[in-house]
């Protein structure tokens, strides 16, 4: 009997099956042999004489080839009894888009799962929201991952409390509620199943409790991640298109802070949960260090999908970077530009509203305006206990609800933009299933029958608000002039389905 009794033995044992990447045992055998760190995530390697299964770049000792079974997603391991290493901890894995297949339903799936739809509702509730059956959505799985939508979920929240337990010093108990399990004693049956460990066998570190529990005088609990990405990642490039345009008071970008460089701040408010986060380089290549300040530990697991999501990490860039080189010859591609994207849809939305026919600079004006009257403060006090240094953070960015009911006479803007803008806050508002998650929202077209909205707008959104990977902006003055500028020629439709980066890519030149 395999770990994951529920699932279908997966008749995929080896990654040669993965056609889309072209990966076959003996690509595989030179990349974990190399530690390459461009597949990490594309495929796991499982050692029959341990029964563990590890990443490409697993610090170990390489085990004979004869030993190994190559597998194309963690929960594929599992299902075939083994259990994740230690040392190089597939949970930090960048995801692989290898194994997601090219149904649209189903990557819409994992998208709300991963925003924890299975942690708020049922199967049939998911299955409503993404306008097909419980049945369909079961069998989408198994045909993907040969395993069931609630086991992937459950093994995901698994591999999330697995870093946590390496990664913070939050009891047990307290893991157990951020991973999105409702008691501990649930939370240590499934890890155990799943894991083959208990929790405290997976912790290291003895602490005393007392000690790392929020006191009663603080308003977060402060935590460290380190986020893995596949390289090449252009964080230079990402860096400087946020700050660019970073509205203040909500978003702090540094060029230097505390010994860091290239340090990106920001405050949100999601999934009933608020505070602040600060992303920049780790010291090794292929990881980013994330610190959170939340006042609630109950959606940590969305909120860093939510993060990742954000900066593009799970990208193939270097597969993205090939494919647009084969197409535009008359201009270089930069490696690793990613879609930078904005926290919420309803902020991408703005944000598109308000850059309508103005400049860059006169958009963040207008964005400081917004947030200066229709902000809502993130502290109550100050936090003594703050281990950030926060520069001008201290409000969150305004809701659909304040928009909709502000006049917003303090913006020197047409009368015209203004109905639109509250158009779009009202459409906001009525059309957010979950008020806490914009993620239930997947069709934003409806976005065109209010007035002031049109292509551009939509897929500016699109872009930005929704990571769409296929998005080219041929409507943008900017890619126009780019376009003209630089004398380029290509016909963009071959860029599909990676043409957003396209539009990164042109963006770049100006």
């Amino acid at each position: 009997m395999t770990l994951l009794t529920e699932s279908r033995t997966s008749q995929r044992a080896q990654i040669a099956e993965i056609d889309t990447y072209h990966l076959n045992p003996a690509t595989c055998r030179r990349a974990r042999l190399s530690k390459d760190k461009r597949f990490d995530g594309l495929f796991f390697t499982a050692v029959k004489t341990t029964g563990i299964y590890c990443r490409p770049i697993c610090p170990a000792n390489a085990p004979q080839e004869k030993n190994v079974v190559y597998y194309s997603s963690a929960i594929d391991a599992a299902n075939h009894g083994y259990r994740p290493c230690l040392r190089c901890r597939p949970d930090s894995a960048p995801l692989s888009p290898a194994w997601r297949g090219t149904e649209t339903t189903f990557q819409r799936a994992l998208s709300l799962i991963n925003d924890g739809a299975l942690i708020e509702g049922s199967m049939v509730d998911l299955a409503n929201r993404l306008g097909i059956s419980d049945r369909y959505l079961r069998k989408l799985f198994y045909q993907f991952l040969s395993t069931s939508p609630k086991i992937y979920a459950q093994y995901q929240q698994c591999l999330f409390a697995k870093k946590l337990l390496h990664e913070s010093d939050l009891p047990i108990s307290e893991i157990a509620i951020a991973s999105g399990f409702n008691s501990v004693r649930r939370f240590n049956d499934c890890f155990k199943q799943y894991m083959k460990l208990t929790p405290s066998q997976v912790r290291k570190n003895q602490y005393d409790e007392s000690n790392v529990r929020r006191q009663s005088n603080r308003q977060f609990y402060h935590l460290k991640f380190t986020l893995d990405y596949r390289p090449p990642f252009n964080w230079q490039h990402s860096f400087g298109f946020l700050a660019k345009r970073a509205i203040t008071q909500v978003e702090s970008p540094a060029d230097e802070l505390d010994g860091k460089e290239m340090v990106y701040q920001r405050t949100f408010e999601q999934y009933d949960t608020k505070g602040w986060f600060q992303l920049c380089p780790a010291k090794h290549d292929g990881q980013l260090v994330l610190t959170l300040a939340v006042d609630n530990l109950t959606n940590l697991y969305p909120l860093i999908q939510h993060i990742r999501k954000q900066f593009d990490l799970d990208a193939m860039s270097r597969q993205i970077a090939e494919h647009l080189n084969g197409i535009v010859t008359s201009m270089d591609i930069v490696p690793g530009i990613r879609i930078p994207g904005c926290w919420s849809l309803f902020e991408s939305a703005v944000r598109a509203v308000l850059g309508q026919q103005v400049s860059v600079k006169a958009a963040q004006n207008l964005l400081h305006e917004l947030v200066d009257h229709l902000g809502k403060p993130l502290f109550s006090e100050v936090d003594n206990h703050n281990p950030v240094q926060l520069t001008n953070l201290s409000l969150l960015f305004p809701s659909p609800q304040a928009v909709s009911q502000s006049t917003l006479s303090f913006l020197r803007i047409p009368d015209s933009r203004k109905t639109t803008l509250r158009q779009l806050a009202k459409w906001f508002v009525k059309n957010q299933i979950n008020k806490n998650s914009e993620s239930y929202i997947t069709d934003v077209s409806e976005l065109l029958k209010i007035k002031g909205i049109g292509p551009w707008t939509l897929k500016y959104i699109q872009l930005r608000g929704q990571m769409d990977p296929d998005i080219w902006l041929h409507e943008d003055l900017g890619i126009k002039n780019a376009i003209k500028s630089n004398r380029l020629n290509f016909n963009y439709d071959d860029a599909t389905p990676w043409r957003s980066y396209l539009t990164m890519q042109v963006w770049n030149l100006l």
